[in-house]
C-alpha cells in the first residue's frame, strides 16, 4: 500500500472522526427515560441521565405540566450516568397530548430514549435528539417505530463511539483494502454481535469500566501492530487479522451492551430492539469503513510516498490516543 495513504487517511479521517466530536469517547453515551404505569394516573419515572463533560450543561427533566410529584426525586450517581427517580400523578386525558422535554439537550451530541409503559400493558417508545428535544404524549407505537429508533440508536452509538472506530480505522490500516479486510471486518462484527446479545440478555455480566480499560488496551495493541506493519516487521495481525478482531471483538460487544444497558428494551419487544440496535452499529460500522476507503482511493490519486518517519506517524498518533483513554479509564476505577 502506498505510504501516504496510511499518513493522509489517518490525518484526515481520525481528526475528523475523533476531534470533530470530543477527545473523550462517552459524550454520545445516550439517556433513558421512563414512564411506568403503577395505577390510573400514577407513574414511576426513571430519569437516566448521562454523565456529559463538564462545559457541557445537565440535562433538565420537565415534566408536562399538569403532572404533579407525590414523592420528591431520589437521585443516584452511578459511573456513568445520574439516575432520578419519583412518583407523578397526572389526569390521564391531560397527560395524552402533553409535552415532555428535556432542557439542555440542544446543546449535546447525545440522544435520550423515552418509554412509556401503561397499566394495559401497551407501551410507547420516542427518541428524542438535539434537533428535537421534546415530545408530545402518544398512544403505543407500532414495531416500525420501534424498529427505527433502535437503529438510529445503534448507528448514532457507533458513530459517537470513537474508541470503537479507531479500532476499526487502525485494523483496517493493518490489512489495507482486500478481501482480507471483508473477513476481519465480518469476525469483528460476528464477535461482537455475540457477546452484545449475551450481556443484554444477562447470560454474563462484567462491571463496565474494566471493560472500557481493556477496549482501550486493544487499540493500543493494534497501533503496536500497525507500527510493525510500517517497518515490514511480523505482525500476528497482519497474519491472523480475522483472529485478531474476533477476540477483540468479543471484548467490544460488552461495550456496546453498555451503552444499550443504559438506555435499556421495550420489555414486549426485547428480540426485535436488540436486533435493531445490532443493524445499526453495523450501518454505521460500513459507513465509517467505506469513508476511510473511499478518502484512500482518492488520496491515491494525489499524493506519493511519505518519508518513513510521517509512514510512522498514525500508529503513534493512535498508540497515544489509546494511551490516554487507557490511563483515564483505569484512574475512574
Amino acid at each position: 500500500m502506498v505510504r501516504s495513504l496510511h499518513f493522509l487517511a489517518v490525518l484526515l479521517t481520525v481528526c475528523a472522526v475523533l476531534f470533530g466530536g470530543a477527545a473523550r469517547a462517552d459524550d454520545s453515551t445516550p439517556g433513558y427515560l421512563e414512564f411506568t404505569e403503577v395505577s390510573e394516573g400514577r407513574y414511576s419515572v426513571l430519569w437516566r441521565s448521562p454523565k456529559l463533560s463538564t462545559p457541557l450543561p445537565a440535562l433538565v427533566l420537565q415534566l408536562p405540566e399538569a403532572a404533579q410529584n407525590l414523592t420528591e426525586p431520589v437521585t443516584t450517581e452511578l459511573p456513568r450516568s445520574i439516575v432520578e427517580r419519583r412518583l407523578i400523578e397526572v389526569d390521564p386525558a391531560q397527560f395524552l397530548g402533553s409535552r415532555i422535554e428535556i432542557a439542555g439537550l440542544r446543546e449535546t451530541n447525545t440522544d435520550v430514549l423515552v418509554r412509556i409503559a401503561f397499566a394495559n400493558g401497551a407501551a410507547t417508545t420516542n427518541l428524542l435528539q438535539p434537533s428535537q428535544p421534546w415530545m408530545i404524549v402518544k398512544g403505543p407505537r407500532s414495531a416500525a417505530q420501534v424498529t427505527w429508533d433502535y437503529t438510529v440508536l445503534g448507528f448514532e452509538h457507533i458513530l459517537g463511539g470513537f474508541d470503537h472506530l479507531l479500532f476499526v480505522l487502525a485494523l483496517l490500516l493493518i490489512v489495507g483494502p482486500s478481501r482480507r479486510l471483508l473477513w476481519a471486518i465480518t469476525s469483528f462484527t460476528l464477535a461482537h454481535s455475540l457477546t452484545l446479545a449475551a450481556a443484554t440478555l444477562g447470560l454474563v455480566w462484567v462491571p463496565g469500566p474494566p471493560v472500557e480499560a481493556t477496549i482501550a488496551l486493544s487499540i493500543l495493541f493494534l497501533a503496536g501492530e500497525l507500527l510493525k506493519v510500517e517497518q515490514n516487521k511480523p505482525s500476528l495481525t497482519a497474519t491472523y487479522p480475522w483472529l485478531v478482531a474476533f477476540t477483540f471483538g468479543l471484548l467490544h460487544g460488552l461495550g456496546f451492551a453498555g451503552a444499550l444497558a443504559d438506555v435499556g428494551l421495550p420489555e414486549h419487544e426485547i428480540p426485535l430492539a436488540l436486533l435493531m440496535f445490532n443493524v445499526g452499529v453495523e450501518l454505521g460500522q460500513l459507513t465509517f469503513v467505506l469513508s476511510v476507503l473511499a478518502f484512500m482511493f482518492l488520496l491515491k490519486k494525489f499524493f506519493r510516498e511519505m518519508p518513513n518517519w510521517a509512514v510512522q506517524m498514525p500508529a503513534y498518533f493512535i498508540g497515544s490516543t489509546a494511551s490516554f483513554w487507557l490511563i483515564e479509564r483505569v484512574s475512574g476505577f
